[in-house]
């Protein structure tokens, strides 16, 4: 089955989203308990927030769930982890779930573009707003470590 434009700006989004999700949870273990705190309820939100656009899009736009890319995923904790060899740790963390925020907020931005069924636009609205809140808070982290 084809994707219209419209199911592909969504897949983007649930794809974006949930690189996200899986790129903080596989570094849990490289950030400090107090970084970890401070991010956990904005990514903990996140996954709600993924879960009822997973289930919205497939009722409203008849799209079925996708795998994630594991050897895109593998690639970037691999890149990741090289970085940290030269840099300071946290402060490459922090740079690289930017990146993560920035692509998310492209797919969005595109999806945006898109006639959307009313139930998606609050639980899309929510996720803008979440992922703004986030880009703050990284980037008052990042000031913070320097």
């Amino acid at each position: 089955m084809f994707l219209d434009n419209r199911q592909v700006a969504m897949d983007s989004v649930l794809e974006a989203l949930a690189d996200s999700l899986d790129y903080f949870q596989d570094n849990l273990e490289r950030l400090r308990p107090s970084l970890r705190e401070t991010l956990k309820p904005h990514y903990e939100a996140r996954s709600e927030a993924m879960h009822e656009l997973q289930e919205l899009a497939k009722k409203h736009l008849r799209m079925l769930p996708r795998d994630a890319d594991v050897e895109r995923d593998d690639y970037l904790w691999l890149w990741s982890r090289l970085k940290s060899f030269v840099g300071n740790d946290s402060q490459v963390l922090i740079g690289e779930l930017l990146e993560q925020e920035r692509v998310l907020m492209q797919a969005m931005a595109t999806l945006y573009t898109h006639p959307l069924p009313d139930p998606i636009e609050p639980v899309l609205e929510r996720c803008w707003k979440g992922c703004r809140a986030l880009i703050r808070e990284l980037y008052r982290l990042q000031k913070q470590r320097r």
